[in-house]
């Protein structure tokens, strides 16, 4: 299987439009393939089929680095979009890419530093979309105690489940230097001292949430600038998340906290995120970079 390892602010999958022959259940085979020991190492594989229908010009499927099914993937989709066009399977600048049953708008700006935009579609803030058991119709700045730690929390559903920690500014007891970088990784690491393998995991399969979710630790510097760490559901703290960059956006905006048009600084990088009030649409903006394409002999992995 030919294929193409690709990155988002660190956010890393597998790539492959090469589809035949696969077993219908690829869980286990995308397990292995995502060991960064005895495989090729990534936060997860996406297959890509070429619809080229009036809904829909391409579909991914996407999978988790423990195998399991994903709804939607914000760095992913960028990256598609690079992918298509550079396997040749599309001359497009616009771009219609299904994931499941929904489908997104990308735009492809191959001249200006592999960036690619996506309409990320409405956030949904209803716990019985996210889905979220909780006694509200909406789950904003609510405390919540998990494994004896009380967080605040606010929900949202960017076509997958998101708990967003909202944490103090008042924490940022260094502020940046005029001409220096926002914040550096090391500042981002100890700005945003959870112990993410152990309160990541506890909150993403926590009883409350019936799908599990992935976790964003946030803190707003800010009306345009956030920092972000993030726990993904079924992969563990990965580098980038576009779509935990939305709802974390989106749960700054509804606290108070941001104004619409964020820079979302992570641990891989730099996500730009937008919330048009009038369509009530996120758009994600940021980097599709590939780094190496290869192939892989998969009766190994089978």
């Amino acid at each position: 299987m030919k294929f193409v390892k690709m990155q988002g602010c660190g956010n890393d999958y597998i790539y492959t439009h090469e589809t035949a022959g696969l077993p219908e259940d690829k869980g286990a085979l995308v397990k292995k393939l995502c060991d960064r020991h005895f495989g090729i190492g990534a936060d997860g594989v996406i297959f890509l089929h070429v619809r080229d229908d009036a809904a829909a010009d391409f579909e991914m499927e996407i999978y988790n680095a423990d195998g399991s099914y994903a709804e939607m993937c914000g760095n992913g989709i960028l990256c598609v979009g690079r992918y298509v066009y550079e396997q040749g399977l599309t001359d497009k600048r616009e771009l219609k890419i299904a994931s499941g049953s929904v489908v997104r708008k990308v735009w492809l700006y191959p001249d200006s530093n592999s960036t690619v935009r996506v309409n990320m579609g409405k956030p949904e803030l209803a716990c019985e979309r996210i889905p979220v058991l909780f006694p509200k119709k909406r789950m904003i700045d609510e405390p919540v105690t998990v494994q004896g730690r009380e967080y605040r929390m606010t929900c949202v559903n960017m076509g997958n489940p998101h708990a967003v920690i909202l944490m103090d500014r008042e924490m940022l007891v260094k502020k940046p230097v005029e001409g220096e970088p926002l914040i550096t990784k090391r500042q981002l690491l100890s700005y945003l001292p959870y112990n993410l393998e152990k309160e990541g995991a506890a909150i993403e399969c926590a009883a409350m949430f019936p799908e599990r979710t992935n976790v964003e630790f946030v803190c707003p510097i800010d009306a345009h600038n956030i920092i972000m760490r993030v726990w993904e559901r079924g992969s563990g703290e990965t580098c980038a998340c576009g779509t935990g960059s939305c709802a974390a956006v989106m749960a700054c905006i509804i606290n108070g906290l941001t104004k619409n048009t964020v820079t979302v600084t992570l641990l891989g990088g730099t996500l730009y995120v937008e919330w048009d009030a009038d369509s009530e649409e996120i758009y994600l903006t940021g980097p599709a970079d590939t780094v190496y394409a290869g192939e892989v002999q998969l009766s190994q992995f089978l």
